[in-house]
């Protein structure tokens, strides 16, 4: 059943992918994840933030940003500033303060949408993993690899695992929703 693990591994990875993405939505909460997007102009080069300094959460509200060279500081405010999260940066020469601010009721809405959509590509994802394993499995079927019977049951299985990852990411994303609603 080799084609059942490469169609679960790959379901694996859109499932992983959308976690990730998830975690990138800002929900009124600091997380050091919400700077993962942020690419800071560092020594010729755009870089991650969290390659040139150290992200903290010292309070629900607020992320510390400290770069490893001060000299940087001037253009990780701004790669923050200009990253469009809705955040404020302030630099005191020391670190830089992120305050994380409340969000509001259309803002909320639109986080939601956007949430949706991440889940439907990875809908779409685990459909285009179902839809790979099964056209294997025909082919198989065609060559002589597999008898009727096994092919059936492999098709189903494969659908299980469809129906399943769906299902995970439903969860996630009711879950996130939830979260983004209530804060």
């Amino acid at each position: 059943m080799p084609t059942i693990n490469r169609v679960k591994e790959r379901m694996e990875e859109a499932l992983d992918a959308v976690r990730r993405e998830f975690g990138t939505v800002r929900t009124g909460k600091a997380t050091p994840a919400l700077l993962d997007t942020v690419r800071v102009e560092a020594y010729g080069s755009k870089m991650p933030l969290n390659q040139v300094a150290t992200i903290s959460t010292p309070e629900a509200s607020l992320l510390v940003v400290q770069p490893f060279d001060r000299s940087l500081m001037g253009e990780v405010e701004k790669a923050i500033l200009q990253a469009d999260l809705g955040l404020n940066p302030g630099n005191d020469g020391q670190v830089i303060r992120v305050p994380i601010p409340a969000l509001n009721e259309e803002r909320r809405k639109e986080y939601v949408k956007l949430l949706s959509k991440m889940a439907e590509e990875a809908r779409v994802s685990i459909r285009h993993a179902r839809r790979e394993g099964n056209d294997e499995v025909k082919e198989r079927k065609k060559e002589g690899e597999l008898s009727e019977d096994e092919a059936r049951r492999t098709e189903e299985e494969i659908q299980k695992l469809t129906d399943q990852y769906i299902g995970k990411i439903e969860e996630l994303l009711e879950a996130k929703e939830k979260e983004i609603m209530t804060v």
